[in-house]
């Protein structure tokens, strides 16, 4: 059964186009000529064809059925061509055999039915593995990717699309045996790797400060130099503390015996050789020994201090170094303001030697600048061997990239897994139990198509066409079987003469539509006569007069009752028309029935040449034209009896029964007499028996008398009802012109 019709960018549909959803068993489409109809029953009866790329059926189940399309092209297909097709019906065949076959039906729906609702079940199985997944999706979109983006852009390369970056996780899920590590190393790594293409960096020399260290560590600078103290002088310069200033004094001592100092002629050969006594070799070494060391220090401290200050400018505006150049900048400073220190020290010692001094030991500065350089140089060592080793370095990093975020989210991603494997499994199950019914109704369809053949005839179809013919005054033509070909049959008149070329429109139109009727019920092919249809029935009444198209009506009313009570293999129809009349005909039912759950209505409008769809579900939009009505029997002499019939009950049934809610027996009863109650009785019974429909035997014209006494009665009724004026109101002269 057709669920929706999506129809857009072909003839009058623009590319918004039309989408008729939530069709029923009936459905009734009305518009006027040239507004859409038969475009879309050319759709459905070839959606196929390129020129409906953008147009769409939608099945029930997501299983077409067959269609069978009465329009233009359909009379052109069958008719034209000298011979007709056989119609293949059930035929002759016995009460038992129709009703073997038709249990076989009702197994073959019901595997249908069965089919249907599995694949409606496997169909909200995946609708709910998509909503699982696109859930995940977002979460993990969130948590993983858009949390650690900037970091690990780089490794998320490929990736970059949620599903993409889904389906990359669970693969890792799955795969990743990367060695765990932090997220502070695998954000360093990051640095080195994800930044621009590396290049190897110059490892930092290391330092030596050990001779600094024994520099500062030796004895000599809190030992106090000073001269023998067996010398006799060596008590007053000791007394007096003279020893450095002496010492020094003996440099400004001349060749004479003038004192520099006071000159006075104090200076004996006896004074000079104390002094030289006193300031004795082993003082002399130790002067030697501490301006030696001096000098020692100073030129190592200065080397050293250099060396370390290039460093630090090389590596303080380097964006690639790795070197804790803070840290080290600060270390740097104290040592050199040690070094400062300790070389005043030593001057001081060297112009005091008697003093006795302790200098600030480097050791601890120094150390911890050399911890430094061989951090950093690890590190280098670790950049380099990446550089050297890119690709594959790259590819370990991403690895372990993953695997970080696989771990810090392990809950949710097993947790996933488990969902869908779970509901994989189940739609597995369903498809496999789904196609089992398909391979169950594939054989019991051959079965039913094996039973048709064998029950199946084309001369029922054949007799039926010629009696309703015959039923409704065409009289002068009939169906026969062609003489030369089996299976197919001409249109043939009373003197046997071909007809086909010389039948008026109506009659062709006629005679294709009952034509069509039979294929509804059957099948050109026998093996096919109770496959499930749907018919599409696109304006079935042009060119046909009043009488047939009252006739046309009443036949598809048939098809829209075993439609709606589910018999017979017609499961849906849909009709078009431009026709009120023929509309409002074939859509009424009882008079008494508004609404009916297996039927819808639409109309289709055409405005700048763009067609558009107005659904009104239920509600019949065609309302009942009783002005309509009143015109028809104001004109009743170019219509039927029949029609007249069916006309007057319908202004009764429509005034007095469900406007003014009267009962038959309101209407007998405001009758004077017996006798007049009894024309009205007649009446009612005559407008009852054309509510009925179309007698099944042959058609037989009411009499003009009759009608014109009736036309009395029908008057008679308004005005005893005291509706006299209204009576007037409505059967005026008609117009002239």
């Amino acid at each position: 059964m057709l669920e929706s019709i999506i129809l857009k960018e072909v003839a009058t549909y623009n590319f918004t186009g039309i989408r008729l959803e939530n069709l029923k068993k009936i459905n009734f489409i009305y518009g006027s000529n040239g507004c859409g109809k038969t475009t879309l029953s050319k759709l459905i009866y070839n959606p196929d064809n390129t020129a409906y790329s953008s147009c769409n059926l939608i099945w029930k189940g997501g299983l077409p059925v067959k269609t069978l399309i009465y329009n233009k092209d359909f009379r052109e297909r069958n008719f034209g061509k000298g011979k007709i097709d056989g119609v293949f019906t059930l035929g002759q065949a016995t009460k038992d055999e129709i009703d073997a076959i038709e249990k076989l039906q009702i197994e073959l729906s019901d595997l249908r039915t069965k089919g249907i609702d599995k694949k409606k079940t496997l169909e909200r199985q995946q609708e709910l593995i998509l909503q699982e997944d696109n859930t995940f999706k977002e979460i993990i979109w969130r948590d993983i990717y858009k949390e650690n983006e900037i970091v690990f852009k780089e490794a998320f390369r490929g990736f970059m699309k949620k599903e993409a970056f889904k389906d990359k996780l669970l693969y890792e899920f799955e795969n990743n045996t990367e060695e765990l590590i932090t997220i502070e190393e695998l954000s360093e790594k990051s640095k080195t790797i994800f930044g621009k293409i590396p290049t190897t960096l110059p490892s930092i020399e290391t330092i030596e400060f050990n001779r600094l260290s024994d520099i500062e560590n030796d004895r000599i600078w809190k030992q106090k130099i000073i001269g023998k103290t067996d010398v006799n002088i060596a008590k007053l310069i000791q007394k007096l503390n003279l020893n450095d200033w002496v010492n020094e004094g003996r440099d400004y001592i001349n060749e004479d015996d003038t004192c520099p100092f006071c000159q006075q002629e104090t200076i004996t050969e006896s004074f000079k050789k104390q002094l030289d006594d006193y300031f004795d070799e082993s003082f002399t070494q130790d002067v030697v020994q501490v301006k030696a060391l001096l000098n020692e220090y100073n030129r190592d401290s200065h080397n050293l201090q250099n060396l370390l200050e290039q460093i630090e400018l090389r590596h303080k505006n380097d964006p690639e170094s790795k070197l804790k150049i803070n840290s080290f900048s600060a270390l740097l400073k104290t040592l050199a303001s040690q070094f400062v220190t300790n070389k005043e020290l030593l001057n001081n010692k060297e112009k005091e030697p008697s003093r006795s001094i302790e200098l600030i030991s480097t050791k601890e500065q120094l150390e911890e600048l050399q911890k430094l350089i061989i951090e950093c140089n690890k590190e280098i060592n670790s950049h380099n061997e990446i550089v050297n080793d890119y690709t594959n370095q790259k590819n370990k990093l991403i690895n372990a990239i993953w695997k970080y975020l696989i771990e810090g989210h392990e809950a949710t991603i097993e947790n996933f897994a488990k969902k869908q494997q779970g509901l994989a499994k189940g739609i597995e199950s369903l498809k496999n139990q789904h196609q089992e019914l398909r391979e169950k109704y594939s054989a019991l369809n051959k079965k039913i198509r094996e039973a048709n053949k064998n029950v199946t005839s084309v001369q029922p179809s054949v007799d039926e066409i010629n009696r309703i013919l015959k039923s409704y005054g065409f009289l002068n033509f009939e169906i026969v079987p062609s003489k030369t070909e089996v299976n197919q049959y001409q249109v043939q008149r009373e003197d046997g003469t071909i007809a086909e070329a010389t039948l008026s429109e109506g009659e062709a139109t006629f005679i294709t539509f009952l034509y069509y009727l039979q294929l509804a019920k059957g099948s050109t092919q026998d093996e096919l006569i109770t496959e499930e249809r749907i018919l599409v029935i696109d304006d079935p009444i042009s060119s046909l007069d009043s009488n047939v198209l009252f006739v046309v009506s009443s036949l598809i009313k048939e098809i829209i009752k075993a439609v709606k009570n589910n018999t017979g293999s017609i499961k849906q129809i849909i009709i078009l028309t431009h026709n009120v009349y023929f509309h409002k005909e074939v859509s009424f039912v009882d008079g008494r029935t508004q609404k009916n759950g297996d039927t819808h209505f639409w109309i289709l409008r055409k405005s700048n040449n763009i067609s558009t769809i107005q659904a009104f579900e239920m509600e019949n939009p065609i309302q009942s034209s009783y002005e309509l009505l009143w015109k028809e029997l104001r004109n009743s002499s170019q219509n039927s009896g029949i029609t007249i019939q069916n006309t007057m009950r319908r202004i009764i049934e429509n005034y007095f029964k469900i406007l003014g809610q009267y009962a038959d027996d309101d209407l007998i009863k405001s009758f004077d007499n017996h006798q007049e109650q009894e024309i009205c009785r007649s009446l009612v019974c005559w407008i009852n028996d054309g509510s009925h429909g179309l007698p099944d035997d042959l058609y037989v014209e009411q009499q003009d008398a009759v009608i014109e006494r009736y036309f009395e009665v029908f008057k008679q009724i308004f005005v005893k009802m005291k509706h006299e004026e209204h009576y007037k109101m409505m059967y005026r002269v008609p117009e002239q012109g």
